[in-house]
């Protein structure tokens, strides 16, 4: 039950931070992306999307929501698949995870020393990159389905309304059509890797802890995307802070 108590602890705090947000993000003056045909022409400008949160976290799916849909590629999604399956943070994730599942002694029959962790880290691993090459990659292609998270931002409205569009996003998403319907690569694609992962974690077969796998993964990407939703609030947040401060230490040396 580790997973779940973490993934509590994270959406607490994901949660706080959402709240204590109140500066929009920075519009970024790049020119608008083509439109599909039929679709309105959009006078606002687009949002700058980071490629990694903090500087670490990859951030290939996020797109801007406020701008006129255009849809991509099956290739594509597979390209961000692999992205974020691959990301060198993914590593270090999954090593996070083995040493949790390491000390509490989670699946016994790997045993401990070097050659329980190794097997706990390559189960992670495998957990992570079978989820995101289903739920983002192969199902979404399938299934004609858009993976990407489309912020909406600031303008959209206040944190709580952002806060719900973000956690529904899981169970909700667009099709490559530009249609809002059941996120059935979401759901479908984790159902799926928890069903394989039964295959190389013989002690966690029954339906709870199947149950415990698909909600930690639904529920890791409920958190992304409210990361994805509130990180350029944030980041400006903290740069309006540091400017702030330096301002009022040159007007102290004066």
């Amino acid at each position: 039950m580790y997973q779940m108590k973490l993934l509590s602890l994270c959406l607490a705090h994901a949660l706080s931070a959402c709240v204590l947000i109140a500066q929009p993000a920075i519009d970024d003056p790049a020119a608008p992306a083509k439109t599909m045909p039929g679709t309105p022409a959009s006078t606002t400008k687009p949002m700058v999307i980071d490629k990694r949160v903090a500087g670490v976290l990859p951030n290939y799916r996020t797109a801007d929501g406020t701008i006129p849909f255009v849809p991509i590629s099956g290739k594509r999604k597979l390209t961000i698949a692999v992205k974020d399956s691959f990301d060198y943070p993914i590593y270090f994730m999954s090593g996070f995870f083995a040493s949790i599942g390491q000390l509490s002694n989670q699946n016994p029959e790997f045993g401990q020393g070097m050659k329980g962790f190794g097997h706990r880290l390559a189960t992670g691993f495998a957990d992570q990159g079978i989820g995101n090459m289903l739920a983002e990659g192969a199902f979404p292609a399938m299934l004609h389905e858009d993976p990407r998270y489309f912020r909406i931002g600031a303008g959209a409205g206040g944190p709580g309304k952002r806060l719900g569009y973000a956690l529904t996003r899981i169970f909700v998403n667009k099709t490559d059509s530009n249609k809002v319907r059941i996120n059935f690569a979401e759901l479908g694609g984790n159902a799926t890797a928890t069903a394989i992962s039964n295959l190389y974690l013989p002690s966690q077969r029954n339906a709870a802890d199947n149950a415990q796998k698909f909600v930690t993964a639904i529920g890791t990407d409920a958190i992304s995307n409210v990361i994805k939703e509130f990180w350029p609030d944030l980041k400006q947040s903290m740069a309006a802070r540091k400017a702030a401060k330096e301002a009022a230490k040159a007007a102290q040396r004066r």
